[in-house]
């Protein structure tokens, strides 16, 4: 019995096991973070929309092109505030924290969100303005910001997974996108993972915790034979 005991425990551990990796994996693969704001911030995706101070999660949409799609919840996921276009940025030194980088406003106004820094990774998402605000935004700050022409407030995640970026200086002029996001050295290239080897699958699951299930159940039978013929 102190056999099918010990067994029981490590079915159980087991069992735990397979079903914590999922979540596990999928804050990689979305990068979920709670960022806590203790001001005002202004963020782009929907007009010139401004979140009030409070806490706020952060997800990864689409992260398989060559930019990627964020939306900002309320604590609780029960609501998105907006869905904004991003392009990756580097940065030379990754971080065991949340990094998330503002443009300086004038004052009284609220900074206006400028990257977001996962912990430990070295590309960050670097946010995409309305043209119209972007070009406000690049007087203010005097730098350019990056820019689509699209209608941010309307456009769907496929329109914005497609929409073209640019950038825009304090003059209204087009620079290139290098003076605003940093390129990644050639030696410091990650790989990007398929699509297969780092989305989530929980399905994938079944079929191997019905085949634990039935080890347990047969090694549960022959425990139970060998108790009978001990007794």
């Amino acid at each position: 019995m102190k056999l099918f005991r010990m067994f029981a425990i490590m079915f159980c551990g087991l069992a735990v096991y397979v079903f914590s990796v999922p979540g596990a994996r999928a804050d990689e693969w979305n990068k979920k973070t709670k960022v806590t704001f203790s001001e005002p911030v202004e963020v782009p995706g929907v007009g010139a929309q401004t979140l009030p101070a409070g806490t706020y999660v952060f997800k990864l949409v689409d992260s398989l092109s060559n930019r990627n799609i964020v939306q900002i919840f309320n604590e609780d996921e029960t609501h998105v505030y907006t869905t904004i276009l991003a392009i990756p940025n580097y940065r030379l030194k990754a971080t065991d924290k949340t990094v998330m980088t503002f443009r300086e406003r004038a004052a009284g106004q609220p900074e206006a969100i400028r990257a977001w820094f996962y912990p430990g990774a070295s590309w960050g998402q670097e946010f995409v303005y309305a043209k119209s605000r972007a070009a406000e935004l690049a007087k203010v700050t005097n730098e350019p910001v990056l820019a689509t022409p699209i209608e941010l407030a309307a456009a769907p995640i496929e329109a914005l997974k497609m929409a073209p970026v640019e950038a825009v200086k304090p003059t209204g002029e087009e620079v290139e996108l290098a003076q605003v996001v940093e390129p990644p050295p050639v030696a410091a290239a990650e790989p990007q993972p398929a699509a297969a080897e780092t989305l989530p699958k929980t399905a994938s699951l079944l079929p191997l915790i019905g085949l634990i299930g039935l080890l347990s159940l047969g090694v549960s039978f022959v425990f139970w034979i060998v108790s009978k013929r001990t007794v």
